[in-house]
């Protein structure tokens, strides 16, 4: 009894001690490791919202860019670091909803972070190259079809989202179009300006300068229900693919191991400030969708979007390597 009594003092000891340094977080600079390059949809949500944290937490917040091995190499480095909120991770879930379908064997399982905050959501868009003679996706199809092997698209790397919605779209369609993967978006819509590849898949902020000076045509939306940005453009749920939903979910995790009242204060203050109305505004602005869930609501996402990615991937006939 009495043990039992000093190990349970010890617990509210320690969860004591551990609200305190929630409170008193952060006493230092915290880091935003983006796994992509510059310019895609992780790295803007980081930087707008990376900004008002800075001003909210008195603290600069650092945006470090580590790409490579579709989020792979930025995991390897986050996990390796303290659990103490000073180095944190903003992903789009290729991390832990693609990735073990694209690959045998990862250097990292869900254990090893801490999901702390659903922040946003974003419909990624199928734009094309202007000297493809296609006004929306069924005319792309029926000229993939026309001409097999002729055209090609670029993905921000090989096990991107970018990919899964393309061969998702390619095995449904039936139409047989080249995969050109590259280091990130910043890579990939320039590519697709230029002519290197016919097609690129991307979200809106990349895109958007591009589409309006018609270097690049929207042919198609990867939500169920048209974008406000881009009204005229079909979703690909309209484009001979009932059902087709597929968009990015952003989220921000820590290394395994966060105590519960530290990743529970970074949440709530994600949340607060992605519904600021001027937050919001800059979001909607460039086609973001704030949500700003706690760890729940995280962990209950990630499961549906596994098991979701999980059904392209074996419809799409998308193999491991």
């Amino acid at each position: 009894m009495i043990r039992r009594a000093v190990l349970a003092v010890a617990a509210l000891a320690a969860l004591a001690c551990m609200g305190a340094f929630a409170q008193s977080w952060p006493s230092k600079p915290v880091t935003l490791i983006v796994p992509y390059a510059p310019g895609g949809l992780p790295d803007t949500i980081a930087r707008i919202v990376g900004q008002r944290l800075s001003e909210k937490w008195g603290q600069s917040v650092v945006i470090d860019n580590r790409p490579g091995g579709n989020g792979v190499v930025a995991a390897q480095y986050l996990i390796a670091r303290p659990p103490d909120g000073y180095m944190l991770m903003v992903t789009d879930l290729a991390t832990f909803s693609i990735n073990p379908y694209l690959y045998k064997s990862l250097p990292y399982e869900e254990k090893d972070f801490t999901f702390i905050s659903l922040t946003a959501r974003a419909p990624l868009f199928l734009a094309l190259n202007p000297s493809v003679p296609a006004a929306n996706l069924a005319d792309f199809a029926k000229l993939a079809k026309e001409n097999p092997g002729k055209y090609s698209y670029g993905s921000s790397g090989i096990g991107s989202i970018m990919q899964l919605v393309m061969e998702a779209v390619k095995s449904s369609l039936g139409i047989d179009v080249l995969h050109v993967p590259y280091k990130g978006t910043g890579q990939s819509v320039p590519a697709a300006v230029s002519n290197q590849v016919s097609l690129v898949v991307s979200a809106y902020p990349s895109l958007q300068g591009f589409a309006k000076d018609g270097r690049l045509r929207l042919i198609a939306v990867t939500t169920q229900k048209r974008s406000p940005l881009a009204p005229d453009v079909r979703p690909i749920a309209e484009s001979g693919i009932a059902g087709f939903d597929l968009a990015p979910y952003i989220g921000v995790t820590g290394p395994g191991g966060m105590p519960p009242p530290l990743a529970n204060r970074i949440a709530a203050d994600v949340a607060e400030v992605v519904k600021e109305p001027a937050i919001v505004e800059k979001l909607h602005g460039v086609g973001i969708d704030p949500l700003g869930g706690g760890p729940a609501e995280f962990a209950e996402v990630l499961a549906a979007d596994k098991a979701h990615v999980g059904r392209i991937v074996k419809q799409a006939g998308i193999k491991p390597e």
